[in-house]
């Protein structure tokens, strides 16, 4: 593949009108003296997907990393998220606002609840996540962290489209009664931690798979997840090889052999991010 930002054209993946590019940046815990630097390499390389969030605290080093990336605002697909104790009415709407100035931007293309919180009525959040959508603050909407029951029930007092609910996801983790609701749903699937946290790339299925292919083992794991109808991966590096190392897996694919050997890494315990706030996992 090129090194070339305009070699690629990322797949994407449709949703009530929203295109996410199936591989996208995450900056979870990229500090701001490497988050711009990052965002900044990744468009460079092709990437068209940033995802942040203000917990990460490095929304104004990404929106940097944006604007010294080279690339047109409108090629670009932004997710920002709302943390838990700000996600009642009036409250959500002034966090994006705030997000909107730390990034230096008129609106993100994507604005997420970034967990539920049971200590807020769930109808409360919504309204004011719609009520973001419709003041302009972001072109769509989404939750993170829903397990079926409630994504079920967000989407039922949402009056704008909810696009995608964004879950840990990779092969030691099974999602399938998740990623079903959000189909059943028409929204997409993005999957954080899709590596597993790197945990997963020395598992001897990967190993081998990624030596018949002459692949590295991310981007077996990653090829698996684009490969999946409606699935979007958003891993995170903060090193511009393993960026663009991340982002070179769209000329192969995997056979469904291989695929249902990934699948079937799933297990009980596969779950790493399980904090004490988190919802009663499917």
């Amino acid at each position: 593949m090129a090194d070339s930002m305009t070699s690629v054209t990322t797949p994407v993946v449709e949703a009530h009108g929203a295109k996410i590019p199936v591989i996208g940046l995450g900056t979870w815990r990229a500090g701001t003296d490497v988050a711009a630097a990052a965002v900044a390499a990744a468009l460079q390389c092709g990437y068209r997907h940033i995802d942040t969030a203000i917990a990460y605290a490095n929304e104004e080093a990404v929106g940097e990393g944006l604007r010294s990336g080279g690339v047109p605002r409108d090629e670009i697909f932004i997710t920002t998220k709302i943390p838990p104790d700000q996600i009642g009415l009036g409250a959500l709407e002034r966090a994006a606002e705030a997000s909107l100035k730390r990034l230096k931007l008129d609106q993100v293309d994507l604005l997420l609840i970034h967990w539920p919180n049971s200590a807020i009525p769930l109808n409360d959040s919504m309204r004011a996540l719609c009520a973001a959508k419709r003041a302009g603050l972001t072109r769509h909407i989404g939750v993170s962290n829903f397990p079926v029951a409630l994504l079920d029930e967000a989407v039922h007092r949402a009056d704008e489209p909810l696009v995608t609910n964004q879950c840990e996801y990779h092969p030691r983790l099974g999602q399938t009664a998740l990623i079903e609701s959000c189909r059943r749903h028409g929204i997409a699937f993005t999957s954080y931690a899709p590596l597993g946290r790197t945990q997963i790339l020395d598992d001897a299925v990967v190993t081998a798979i990624a030596a018949r292919l002459q692949r590295t083992p991310a981007q077996v794991i990653l090829r698996w997840h684009i490969q999946q109808p409606d699935v979007v991966a958003i891993p995170k590096s903060q090193s511009p090889a393993r960026i663009k190392e991340n982002f070179e897996i769209f000329d192969f694919e995997l056979p469904p052999e291989d695929m249902a050997a990934l699948s079937a890494l799933a297990r009980p315990d596969g779950r790493l991010v399980n904090p004490a706030w988190a919802p009663r996992w499917d």
